[in-house]
């Protein structure tokens, strides 16, 4: 058994298999979800890493054993689970590690209607009280049935986003040998969609790329395919298939920022004068495109619990952030990087125009990315940063340094998990853009140093 505080974060559990997270750990998670839940059904699916399937095995032993009864579906991306959650009204537990590296595993848990737990909802006590029953056994008295529920999923999403009626598109999706390549098929059978599939074997040792389309290099392949073939763009998504970020037909990326825009002014459509949720690192376009279509834009921390919150709060219909993440209240609040492309190939294809046109009028700023530094000393580097820039924008503090100046902005916050300084800059030129990134980036350096 590893250390349950190690791997219990502060809205999942995430560890390396088997030395901090096994089956004896997994099977107490399972006792201790339903002792803290009061849940009397679960439902539970599992990614297609090797260590998934004994993983859930055992926190159904774990659940049953408290007599709880289980509901197994088996493969799945974290968004079926999702819709599982919300579709049957349980609570759900997905077993993934999303886009770590092959040796690490984890846990994504939701009461009924795929409502997050996270440190303060009840993950603390699910944590402090497995700790307490890792080794005790009892034999299982709860039921379990195994349901697919992938048909039911995909058919659930195609009535959310109406693709039948566009023109035939031809889409590169690059699955990163993770679940999309379970789930995509489903979702885009008999629709009018040419699909040229990337790794879409189910291999949770990553034998092409990591899962993570993040970092660029990840999307060199997806980028190459979508030029060779021809296609009308290309989609990449992460190891669970919760994230979706998607490239032009040039083989360019498109910003999530400009993603969040396109889906947000389809949503207002739908819902006008309806509240979109965006975090404080997506692009100033993001809010000015809100309001020009008549909706409400209401920012954020960067963090799924705080959208989530905040969505919950508001009754927003949709929320973006910047690490490809998009949430839809039609989706029990949650996140689905899957409805977010079948949004994108509604806009393309309800048009003649490439993509690369589309997107261009949710485009109106240069960003940087996001730029890390190792730092030892963050909040030296915070501090002279913020000296740096007193008298030249305004300061907001929500998370880590926000300032704002004229036509640009940046933000420099510390890794909750990891000794770096994420920044994010953006301005109306990206010669203003480099000059702020480039100076930030000296400051930080010189402590660092």
């Amino acid at each position: 058994m590893g250390d349950l505080a190690k791997i219990f974060k502060a809205y999942d559990v995430r560890g390396v298999v088997p030395d901090e997270l096994d089956e004896p750990t997994a099977e107490a998670v399972g006792a201790a979800f339903v002792e803290v839940t009061g849940a009397q059904s679960v439902v539970v699916a599992h990614d297609m890493r090797e260590s998934s399937p004994p993983l859930a095995a055992a926190f159904i032993r774990g659940a049953r054993s408290r007599r709880a009864d289980v509901v197994h579906a088996g493969l799945g991306s974290t968004d079926l689970l999702y819709y599982a959650s919300g579709s049957l009204g349980l609570p759900g537990v997905m077993f993934t590690a999303s886009h770590n590296p092959a040796r690490y595993n984890g846990m994504k848990m939701c009461r009924a209607g795929a409502v997050p737990i996270g440190g303060d909802t009840g993950l603390t006590e699910i944590r402090d009280r497995a700790a307490e029953l890792v080794g005790v056994t009892a034999t299982p008295s709860g039921s379990m049935i195994e349901k697919d529920l992938l048909s039911g999923y995909a058919h659930h999403l195609r009535t959310l986003v109406d693709l039948s009626g566009v023109r035939p598109l031809k889409v590169v999706v690059d699955a990163g040998n993770g679940m999309g390549g379970h789930t995509v098929p489903a979702v885009f059978e008999g629709l009018p969609i040419e699909l040229v599939p990337l790794y879409f074997e189910l291999d949770g040792s990553f034998p092409n790329h990591e899962a993570n389309p993040l970092e660029p290099q990840n999307l060199v392949d997806l980028q190459r395919a979508v030029l060779d073939s021809g296609a009308d763009l290309g989609l990449a998504f992460d190891g669970d298939a919760d994230r979706c970020w998607v490239i032009d037909e040039r083989g360019e990326s498109v910003s999530p920022s400009a993603i969040t825009a396109l889906v947000a002014v389809r949503e207002l459509a739908k819902h006008p004068g309806a509240t979109i949720i965006h975090n404080l690192i997506t692009s100033l376009g993001v809010p000015e495109i809100v309001r020009e279509h008549g909706g409400v834009p209401v920012r954020t921390r960067v963090g799924h619990s705080f959208i989530k919150a905040e969505m919950a709060r508001t009754g927003a219909v949709f929320g973006g952030e910047h690490s490809a993440h998009y949430y839809f209240r039609d989706f029990w609040f949650a996140d689905s990087g899957m409805l977010a492309a079948m949004h994108v190939l509604a806009a393309l294809g309800e048009q003649d125009r490439p993509l690369s046109q589309v997107v261009s009028a949710y485009s109106r700023y240069h960003a940087s990315g996001e730029v890390n530094s190792a730092v030892s000393d963050q909040a030296e580097a915070l501090r002279r940063v913020r000296e740096a820039f007193a008298a030249r924008g305004e300061f907001d503090e929500t998370d880590g340094l926000t300032v704002t100046g004229q036509g640009w902005w940046f933000n420099l916050r510390p890794s909750n998990t990891e000794p770096l300084l994420r920044l994010n800059a953006e301005a109306a030129d990206e010669a203003k853009m480099t000059a702020i990134r480039d100076e930030v980036l000296t400051i930080v350096g010189k402590v660092s140093e």
